[in-house]
Order: C-alpha cells, then structure tokens, then sequence
C-alpha cells in the first residue's frame, strides 16, 4: 500500500509526534521531580511545539475537480 505525499507526510507528523510525547512522559516519570498535571501538559506541548513539522501548501495549478488522496 502506498500513500500520497500528503498522506505520507501526515503518519509521519503524527508518529514524529506520538514518539515526543511518550519520550516526554517517560522523562516526567522517571525524573526526580514531581510535576502537576498541569505542568506534565505544559512540558509536553512544549516538546510538540519544537517539533521541526513541515506544511505542505496545496497545488494551484489543480483543478477544483482533481483529488488529491
């Protein structure tokens, strides 16, 4: 099974993602420190916010009938 780039690009997004929140979580409940759940959400939306996701731009060029998936 293969996927547009579009696709492609997003279950890669989304896996990039998944991967820093559990590397996250896991540093949270390892470390020494005890976090509020409140601080444990702000940790790790920042770790998601340095995640380097490109965006892709549609293509002018296609037409209003073109399907991209």
């Amino acid at each position: 099974m293969s996927f547009c780039e579009h696709c492609a690009g997003q279950r890669f997004d989304r896996a990039q993602v998944l991967r820093t929140l559990r590397n996250t979580r896991r540093r949270l409940r390892d470390g020494p420190d005890i976090y509020s759940a409140v601080e444990a959400l702000d940790d790790a939306i920042q770790a998601v916010r340095e995640l380097e996701i490109p965006h892709l731009e549609p293509l002018d060029e296609m037409g209003d009938d073109t399907v991209i998936h």
